[in-house]
């Protein structure tokens, strides 16, 4: 069972409502939706009704709230343990990630890990680009591609999926997308094609033919907040877009990509604590997969 599942879980048993529960959690009220709908159906059992005030705990709630209670009780005292035992980690590592990935996925995690160890200095390089891990732009490097050669030490981190979004306000003045032809008459945002850092970006002809690119961007940030204000459609990871308030998916039974993040860093530095310790934490946190990818 996931134990982030557990923890959104609990917000809500508490509060009962979603808004206050996602306050708490410092998320998207949506994002607790998720969370409580994938919970319930690994479980196969509903944990929840709705009424007029907001939700109530099933009788399969209260049983999982009182298991959960006492496994948060057994995880806050392993951790505990652990960061009284390892508060003397130090020097800096420095982690390259691509710009979206880094910003919604790495970051949070680093800060957590800081928090942990305030001797340990971290640098994040969230950019949109790979880094070069042999002219020491990076001590550890999360790309879009396996490296098939060099002295390196390598995992997959998790598969990500690509959807596709777009403002109200665009799909409200533009030609209705009902089926995938539909796609062909829209107006779509993308990367700068001779820009392109990495094969696996190049994705927009497996879906379709627009009729125009109208914003195209080196950076995804970018790319995203250009469907927010309207100027198209736009292919962009979920956990980046379902984050985000004024996007609507498009066709979410049809359209999906998959796209994979591998972390690599120098074989020598696995003799290195500090390197260990943030490989250790990006390989255990980073690591939810929609596919379920083996890690090696």
């Amino acid at each position: 069972m996931n134990w982030d599942h557990l923890q959104y879980f609990l917000a809500l048993a508490k509060d009962g409502r979603l808004v206050v529960a996602a306050r708490s959690l410092g998320v998207n009220h949506t994002t607790v939706s998720r969370r409580i709908q994938a919970l319930e159906r690994e479980m196969g059992v509903q944990l929840f009704t709705r009424n007029n005030v907001g939700f109530e705990l099933t009788e399969a709630g209260i049983q999982l709230q009182e298991i959960a209670h006492k496994v948060e009780r057994q995880i806050h005292g392993i951790n505990k343990n652990v960061q009284s035992e390892n508060t003397e980690i130090t020097g800096t590592v420095r982690i390259g990630a691509t710009e979206g990935f880094g910003a919604y996925i790495v970051g949070p995690i680093l800060y957590r890990l800081g928090k942990k160890f305030p001797r340990l200095s971290i640098d994040l390089l969230s950019l949109p680009r790979i880094v070069n891990l042999s002219r020491r732009e990076a001590d550890i490097a999360i790309t879009l591609q396996r490296p098939t050669r060099g002295p390196y030490l390598v995992t997959k981190l998790r598969d990500y999926e690509l959807k596709l979004y777009a403002s109200n306000e665009y799909l409200e003045s533009n030609p209705k997308i009902n089926t995938r032809s539909d796609l062909d008459k829209q107006a779509f945002i993308s990367y700068v094609d001779d820009l392109l850092f990495s094969k696996e970006l190049s994705y927009l002809d497996e879906i379709c033919k627009p009729k125009q690119i109208s914003f195209r961007s080196t950076s995804i940030q970018s790319q995203l907040q250009a469907a927010r204000s309207g100027l198209g459609v736009a292919i962009l990871p979920s956990f980046m877009a379902n984050e985000v308030t004024g996007l609507q998916e498009i066709l979410p039974k049809e359209i999906s990509i998959i796209r994979s993040f591998w972390m690599i860093m120098p074989n020598e530095y696995k003799k290195i604590e500090r390197m260990n310790v943030v490989w250790d934490t990006l390989k255990k946190e980073a690591s939810i997969s929609i596919k379920n990818p083996t890690t090696q």
